[in-house]
């Protein structure tokens, strides 16, 4: 496929955008606006070299890094302001004294005219429709959506910036002010149906719009009349969610909410409304939602090995996936955060023992035992069993869990690039305090492609066939993508090992070379000083 590049600067900072050439116009600015670090609001400038203001669009023309073009952010303050007060600041005026303005001339016509022209009609349904966009652009962030996650084995992932582990109150402040400012409104038709599909694209939403959209499959399974859960108290529990998970490249925030939304869209893809019950979808969403909570990045064989508080804690028995358990057990034990407060005794035992099943099966030493006991029980499969509902349960958090690769490639692959940085910290860290390094961790050894080659084949390939004997429709849904990557994988390590075999016979052919080109002026300076000896007794023959 044919593509542009172009090259500019932000704040003086170098960047370089590739497009294909048929690249929509809305793409291609969403591009610069990721480049540019700037929010929905925010207007760009691009300027070429003479000064002008440029169009940005698909027609921009091919530069060179000597003649970058210039792009500059207006940013509208949109942090604390409310949408209307922030669109008054930005455009000069704001819709409500506009629309009471409309009013009165409405009423003015009305009296002298007798009856509405259609054109007041007209007026009113395009103010209508603009504010409707205004509102579903809210729910919208372009951040990190075309970052280039190829530049440099060992560099940290775009997604993924140096902060300190846990969230400060700052940070914090400012996610749930905008949560709130957000949750009231409408999130559009076309996102909640995007929102029950295995190929949700998660790196177009932010912290507070995530939240936002968690709310929602809360709501959209009829949760929040069912079990009498509170707006507030359900707001206040997500946001204590967002607190706990901290500033991790893998084991983050984000990852909470994929889980999740993968677990959502099972759910709507296999049926289950009509197959399980309610209170057992509620334990598998919020499982999902909970299930890293307080992830600090090294897996429980760090833990272990480094004697860690939680290891001792626990007894060295999944210590991580316990303390996930009861840090989720934690929030709930709140008034206000707690969103099983109006259920009886007996509903929140079964949600809790529930959530602990769920949670403490994502410790993968146990995956082959769980694997196989669904595997039993598949041929009779009974969804009024309680125990087979149990085991299908804590598989579906599993696959939820390492999911990524049934997502499309644009979405799984950073992903891959934010866990191998993790990998790669922990496998450092090991080697710093001289602890047994982590084999599939260790920089030196694993490459991009090896590390999924064998978990795709070995690991997710038989849990995701499995859980699809179950529920044939998975099939198209979840294991053709996994086998597509697990193609795409398998070529990248192919080429890699070409490239490698050919860069040991090119070193192989410099050192030959070297070898033959020592050998021959070894041979030419012998026979320079022969030469010489024989010049200086002819030399000396002649003079006697």
């Amino acid at each position: 496929m044919a593509t542009k590049i172009i090259y500019f600067t932000v704040n003086g900072r170098p960047e370089q955008a590739e497009f294909p050439l048929d690249c929509p116009a809305q793409d291609v600015k969403d591009l610069f606006r990721s480049a540019a670090e700037a929010g929905p609001h925010d207007i760009l400038k691009l300027y070429n070299p003479k000064g002008n203001i440029i169009n940005i669009s698909p027609a921009l023309k091919p530069n060179s890094p000597n003649s970058c073009y210039k792009l500059e952010v207006v940013a509208a303050d949109c942090n604390s302001e409310p949408l209307g007060v922030e669109l008054a600041g930005a455009l000069g005026f704001d819709f409500s004294s506009m629309e009471k303005r409309l009013q009165g001339l409405e009423k003015k016509i009305l009296i002298e005219a007798g009856e509405t022209p259609a054109v007041v009609y007209e007026m009113k349904k395009q103010v209508d429709s603009f504010r409707e966009k205004l509102e579903s652009v809210e729910h919208l962030s372009w951040l990190g959506l075309f970052k280039d996650l190829s530049e440099g084995a060992h560099k940290p992932s775009p997604f993924y910036h140096k902060r300190t582990l846990r969230k400060t109150r700052e940070e914090c402040d400012h996610v749930r002010e905008k949560f709130l400012q957000m949750s009231s409104l409408e999130v559009s038709e076309e996102v909640r149906q995007y929102l029950k599909t295995p190929t949700f694209d998660n790196w177009q939403w932010e912290d507070a719009e995530i939240m936002v959209l968690l709310q929602v499959m809360y709501t959209d399974l009829d949760f929040i009349a069912t079990f009498r859960i509170e707006t507030e108290v359900l707001q206040q529990f997500l946001f204590e969610v967002y607190r706990r998970y901290n500033n991790i490249p893998f084991h983050n925030f984000k990852h909470c909410f994929c889980v999740t939304q993968m677990m959502y869209g099972l759910i709507w893809l296999i049926d289950l409304r009509n197959k399980m019950d309610a209170i057992d979808l509620l334990i598998m969403l919020t499982s999902a939602v909970c299930h890293d909570l307080d992830h600090t990045g090294y897996n429980n064989a760090y833990q272990i090995n480094a004697r860690t508080e939680l290891a001792l804690r626990y007894n060295d028995i999944s210590p991580l996936e316990n303390h996930h358990c009861a840090v989720a057990f934690e929030i709930l034990e709140k008034t206000e955060s707690n969103i099983f407060r109006n259920l009886s005794m007996d509903q929140y035992k079964r949600i809790r023992e529930g959530i602990i099943k769920c949670i403490l099966a994502t410790d993968m030493t146990r995956h082959n035992d769980i694997l196989n006991k669904f595997k039993s029980i598949l041929s009779d499969f009974d969804f009024t069993n309680k125990d087979h509902k149990e085991v299908l349960m804590m598989i579906l958090i599993k696959v939820s869990d390492i999911s990524n690769e049934a997502r499309p490639m644009e979405v799984a692959e950073p992903w891959l690039d934010c866990l191998l940085q993790e990998f790669y910290n922990q496998s450092d860290m090991e080697k710093l305090e001289g602890l047994p390094v982590t084999p599939f961790m260790d920089r030196d050894k694993v490459t991009k492609p090896s590390s999924q080659t064998g978990f795709i084949r070995f690991v997710l390939l038989p849990l995701f066939i499995e859980l699809a004997n179950l529920f044939p429709c998975l099939e198209q849904h979840i294991i053709d993508p996994v086998r597509k990557a697990l193609d795409y994988y398998t070529e990248m390590e192919k080429a890699l090992e070409r490239e490698k075999q050919n860069w040991a016979q090119s070193e192989n052919t410099a050192k030959s070379k070297d070898n033959v080109e020592g050998h021959t002026e070894s041979g030419l300076d012998a026979a320079s000083k022969l030469h010489a000896q024989n010049t200086t007794v002819v030399e000396e023959t002649v003079k006697k």
